[in-house]
């Protein structure tokens, strides 16, 4: 997998130089330590929001396997507002005032800042049936493994073991899978801004000293400590019934394009 986790580099259209990579040089550069395995893989997630990542990564590798997985859409807007709090993209804390706000969130420090905050909607970001027919349309269903998260979180191992048939890649026998990507807060928001921006002279140095998987690895580590794990408070329900009604024609046209009921989804 990438040295960086979410390159986004497909994604110029809503991320634009706000992306993790965005010249091709780089890309290349996040999969150097690859060697001769059979699959090679990047996991950024703004490529399914992406009206042009589809084609763009079409267009790169025509023989891509592409991997998608779904929420509730409601579950999905709630826990993208908690992570733009995390990561200081989101100064509106409370979730319905933030979804409601049609106020430009600009970025507050860093080398973007005072410039708007390149991200979709918390809307526009539960759109998936149009979102997953791009993908369709581009590489074939047969290319294309859609893993809905409540079987993922369910029976975490069976999906798991669909994903390397998918791949082609024989099972490892893995049959351990913690919880990762847990609900998060930022210990301290000062420190979350220098690890999201550090000073450029700081950048040039590990450059110079580290690896880029290095570089990433202590980052990461870094963002880890930083970081205090905390479950959700449960949305309200009557804000909840009200977004499952918004999302209702959604999850019914994402039903029909599967071939699977989720109106679950749209329920209480």
């Amino acid at each position: 997998m990438s040295a960086i986790k979410e390159p986004q580099f497909f994604a110029a259209d809503i991320l634009g130089e706000q992306r993790n990579i965005c010249a091709l040089p780089d890309y290349f550069r996040c999969f150097s330590g690859a060697r001769n395995e059979k699959r090679i893989g990047e996991a950024s997630t703004a490529y399914l929001g992406s009206a042009n990542a589809a084609q763009c990564l079409k267009e790169f590798c025509p023989t891509a396997r592409i991997i998608i997985m779904l929420r509730n859409p409601v579950d999905v807007m709630y826990a993208q507002h908690s992570e733009r709090v995390f990561s200081n993209m989101e100064h509106i804390r409370e979730f319905e005032a933030a979804l409601c706000s049609k106020e430009k969130r600009v970025w507050q420090s860093g080398p973007f800042k005072n410039q708007e905050i390149d991200r979709l909607g918390y809307r526009e970001l539960s759109q998936f049936a149009r979102q997953v027919r791009r993908y369709f349309d581009a590489f074939g269903r047969e290319n294309v493994h859609v893993i809905i998260y409540d079987d993922f979180k369910s029976n975490t191992a069976v999906c798991y073991a669909d994903v390397l048939r998918f791949l082609g890649i024989v099972p490892d026998g893995n049959e351990e899978f913690g919880i990762v990507n847990a609900n998060r807060r930022a210990r301290s928001m000062a420190v979350q801004e220098f690890l999201r921006h550090p000073p450029k002279l700081l950048r040039a140095l590990s450059r110079l000293l580290l690896s880029q998987h290095l570089r990433s690895e202590l980052v990461s580590e870094a963002k880890r400590i930083n970081s205090a794990y905390k479950p959700r408070p449960p949305l309200d329900e009557t804000l909840r019934k009200r977004l499952q009604k918004e999302c209702e024609a959604e999850v019914e046209e994402l039903s029909q394009l599967l071939g699977r009921d989720l109106s679950p989804w749209s329920m209480s």
